[in-house]
């Protein structure tokens, strides 16, 4: 990977945004880390200067102007954006009409409109290097039936595999390449923030991923330009075999399990 140009990380405060971008900085690409804690990205923006130029950029993309303000900022610090990794996310647990609408309207603000929306207004400096790169990070409930609980987070992740497979296609000419990283459960902050953590400790210690071995594996894949990327040879096992079940069987499957993995009330 070319070393010219910056990299965009949203949610870069903890997980496997944190982790994507120690990793950016191991191989020597400079970084605009943007996430809604200040303190935390300091912290990471400290740890990693003595390997690359870092600027951060805080905004909370729930708010419909933070992506232009995020955009403006970088063209007044005269940067040039090569890559961008679309990492922020959460989870909204429950029923769907058991939530409040606003909440799901942030959600959705952050998960498919801001992502939409700072992809668009990148893509021209990105389709500018020989060598721009997208990093979409979904998630492995994209690649699978929808189910009871977190109603709108399979869906969203769904959206985001389709948007990167369209964008890898239209810019392919370009030398731009997209990937939609679609990790399975991965130790993070994600279930502490959803009030969740004590229901995925009782998972088996297989389905879990490390947060390191994930980004190493989205950008070992948009180097490859693979555009689905599923970490994990277990998860790549699963995926094959419920592609070839009916989608009876597959709503079946996710019916019985919701509620060991999600809040389904």
């Amino acid at each position: 990977m070319a070393t010219t140009g910056y990299a965009v990380v949203t949610g870069a405060s903890s997980g496997i945004g944190a982790a994507i971008a120690r990793a950016l900085a191991a191989r020597g690409v400079p970084l605009i880390l943007t996430a809604r804690r200040l303190d935390r990205l300091e912290v990471l923006a400290t740890e990693l200067r003595d390997r690359v130029d870092v600027h951060v950029m805080p905004a909370d993309l729930a708010e419909a102007a933070a992506v232009a303000g995020l955009v403006d900022t970088i063209g007044h610090r005269g940067l040039q954006v090569r890559m961008l990794v679309n990492n922020a996310g959460y989870g909204v647990p429950g029923r769907f009409d058991a939530v409040e609408w606003r909440r799901h309207a942030d959600f959705l603000q952050v998960m498919v409109t801001a992502v939409c929306e700072l992809t668009w207004r990148l893509l021209p400096s990105m389709r500018a290097f020989p060598d721009g790169r997208i990093l979409n990070v979904a998630s492995f409930a994209g690649l699978m039936p929808g189910s009871r609980g977190q109603t709108l987070y399979g869906a969203a992740k769904a959206f985001m595999i389709r948007f990167s497979e369209s964008l890898a296609q239209e810019h392919a000419d370009h030398g731009l390449r997209v990937t939609a990283l679609c990790p399975g459960f991965t130790w993070s902050e994600f279930h502490d923030v959803t009030g969740t953590r004590a229901m995925m400790d009782r998972l088996p210690a297989w389905v879990w991923l490390d947060a390191d071995a994930v980004a190493c594996a989205g950008l070992d894949a948009l180097d490859r330009g693979q555009v689905i990327a599923v970490p994990g040879w277990r998860y790549r096992l699963l995926h094959g075999i419920t592609r070839h079940l009916s989608d009876r069987q597959r709503l079946a499957l996710m019916a019985r399990n919701a509620s060991k993995i999600r809040r389904v009330d």
